[in-house]
């Protein structure tokens, strides 16, 4: 399975603590009711290579970067310490009117001690953080990815974990996000062709907090094409019941998968998929969004550096070979 990138998204200029000392007004409830438009971040890895590039005369290239310094990625955020990171983004993007896109990937063993390895030391630790994470988006508007791999880790096999302790772990963080009332949570359920029978999904999903979410994520870091991913969500909601919806990563899905070995990691001739939008015109998928940051590498694997490590080589690559 792909691992999800490491790195911490860079922060912005700085908000205020509260609603009524400086913290942007939640939308009115007419606003609230439209598809949200998602924001960019100008301090992205992506956005300083394109200016590098300019500023060297490689305008063809910061062109091709473009591509995705202009179109709105996840933060990821996977260090202790992350409320004054969330407060900072999702500042930055209320002053914008626009909707940010978190990603929390901070368990406790996180990606069975692969190339994504790390998070909270234990599960005090880890319920601390996302209450941090809650405190820092406040009433403000935010989608949030809860972590990438986590369950399907454990229906996969994941040696070590303590089950009961992650999907008690898992159903806090939904139940405390949707706390918030401008928050929209987003269980991780894998992609379609690492659990090909979604039903095998359906009770640790239960057990994880996916009945108090708005639905779960799908493609995460993936290469599964929108059909694919799209097909695959609808089953999977329908023998989840209760009428969840879902959002497809399709930040790196414009070639679809590799059809070789190691297809997850750093795979070549890949290319960029659907620019993010909440104007899916499907009525359950709620948004295609780019939770992956394009660029960032997904391991020491076919050369790159350690994951969530900006790779402008293999960015390139994805951008020139993005359709439109």
């Amino acid at each position: 399975m792909l691992l999800a990138a490491l790195l911490l998204g860079t922060a912005a200029t700085g908000c205020g603590e509260a609603a009524g000392s400086g913290e942007a007004p939640a939308p009115a409830p007419a606003a609230a009711a439209a598809a949200p438009v998602f924001w960019v971040d100008p301090a992205s890895a992506a956005a300083r290579q394109a200016a590098t590039w300019r500023r060297q005369g490689r305008t063809a290239q910061a062109r091709l970067i473009q591509r995705i310094a202009g179109r709105p990625q996840a933060v990821w955020l996977n260090t202790d310490g992350a409320q004054s990171v969330v407060r900072s983004q999702v500042g930055a993007a209320a002053r914008a009117r626009r909707t940010p896109v978190l990603v929390a990937y901070f368990i406790p063993h996180r990606d069975c001690g692969a190339y994504s390895s790390g998070g909270a030391r234990d599960a005090a630790q880890y319920r601390r953080w996302i209450d941090g994470v809650a405190r820092g988006i406040g009433n403000r508007g935010a989608y949030v990815i809860v972590e990438p791999d986590a369950v399907p880790h454990l229906v996969a096999g994941c040696p070590g974990v303590n089950a009961r302790e992650r999907y008690d772990l898992l159903a806090h963080a939904v139940q405390r996000l949707k706390r918030q009332p401008h928050t929209k949570v987003y269980l991780d359920a894998g992609n379609a062709s690492w659990i090909p029978d979604p039903r095998r999904l359906v009770a640790p999903l239960r057990r994880a907090g996916i009945a108090t979410a708005d639905g779960f994520a799908l493609n995460v870091s993936n290469y599964q094409t929108d059909k694919v991913s799209s097909d695959y969500g609808h089953r999977l909601a329908r023998v989840l019941g209760g009428g969840k919806h879902f959002v497809v990563d399709s930040s790196r899905n414009g070639n679809g998968p590799f059809r070789g070995g190691l297809a997850w990691c750093n795979p070549p001739g890949r290319a960029l998929g659907t620019p993010p939008t909440a104007r899916t015109g499907v009525p359950a998928l709620d948004a295609y969004l780019w939770i992956k940051r394009p660029g960032e590498s997904d391991g020491t694997c076919r050369g790159g550096p350690r994951a969530g490590q900006w790779w402008p080589q293999y960015a390139l690559g994805l951008a020139s070979r993005a359709r439109g």
